[in-house]
């Protein structure tokens, strides 16, 4: 397993809002990624390949002038041609993924059917693939991932009474539980210490205030899960993962803040009061 004692070393430390971060994933992927060996380079390839899944949706639904919000592993030339060469059920190559080929396949198949949730399917694709990384790490995080996934969509299925086995993805112990058990707990929480958490969780009113605390419980996951990896591509792999976070929130926040602005503005010229509790 190689090290990374200099590129580790050079990476600046991130906090959950993103205050005092002076990177990005951008400069991650031109500075930090050249210098990781080809073993490491893929594992790391997981991490972008969540944008990719993304594009390819977007490409599936609205052609190949869709917009593509963020550059994953593969340009969109690269994925352009991966999806036309699955259409026409050309010989797969390895400059793509398994999994993508495998989805791919699957939709051109089916569709034509209606009711289909075509990004829970390659979810479940995208979390087998990176599952079977052989990096026990990241591995964990992918499943801890999407069991915190599934869990948020069954607790949401029940509140609606909708049908809990048809929401959520894969074909594990935990996945099967969570889609035959009637227990309150789903009969899990001997097996996942943070269950009562997102059931919590999924329980508030607040939408963004949810989504910010699973971040946080993400965040948390990978502190614990982390404390003995120091220059491995394992801490590189924990870095851009809480960078994606932090820099969503920073984000989030000042589009959050804007918004209170234009309104604040909005009011003075209508001459309505303002409360000054709803811009605290």
């Amino acid at each position: 397993m190689s090290e990374y004692h200099c590129l580790v070393s050079g990476l600046p430390d991130i906090s959950f809002d993103g205050s005092k971060v002076n990177f990005s994933i951008e400069k991650f992927k031109e500075d930090v990624y050249p210098g990781l060996s080809s073993s490491d380079a893929k594992l790391i390839d997981l991490f972008f390949y969540a944008w990719d899944n993304e594009n390819i949706m977007a490409l599936l639904k609205n052609g190949y002038e869709a917009d593509m919000k963020r550059v994953g592993h593969f340009t969109r030339e690269e994925l352009v041609e991966l999806v036309s060469s699955s259409k026409s059920g050309d010989a797969r190559t390895n400059a793509y993924p398994s999994y993508m080929y495998d989805f791919l396949e699957s939709y051109f198949a089916t569709e034509a059917r209606e009711n289909v949730m075509y990004e829970d399917i390659l979810a479940s694709y995208y979390y087998n693939y990176a599952m079977e990384c052989g990096n026990r790490f990241i591995a964990e995080w992918f499943g801890f991932c999407r069991n915190m996934n599934n869990l948020q969509v069954a607790f949401t299925a029940r509140k609606y009474k909708l049908n809990v086995a048809d929401c959520v993805v894969g074909d594990d112990e935990i996945t099967e539980t969570i889609r035959t058990s009637s227990a309150r707990d789903f009969s899990l929480s001997s097996t996942l210490d943070y269950i009562e958490t997102v059931q919590r969780l999924c329980e508030m009113d607040r939408l963004e205030e949810r989504e910010r605390q699973m971040d946080e419980l993400k965040w948390k996951w990978l502190d614990e899960n982390s404390v003995f990896l120091y220059f491995t591509v394992e801490r590189l792999y924990v870095f851009l993962q809480k960078l994606d976070i932090a820099m969503r929130w920073a984000k989030l926040d000042a589009e959050t803040g804007m918004e209170r602005y234009k309104e604040l503005i909005a009011n003075l010229k209508s001459g309505l009061t303002i409360n000054d509790e709803d811009y605290q």
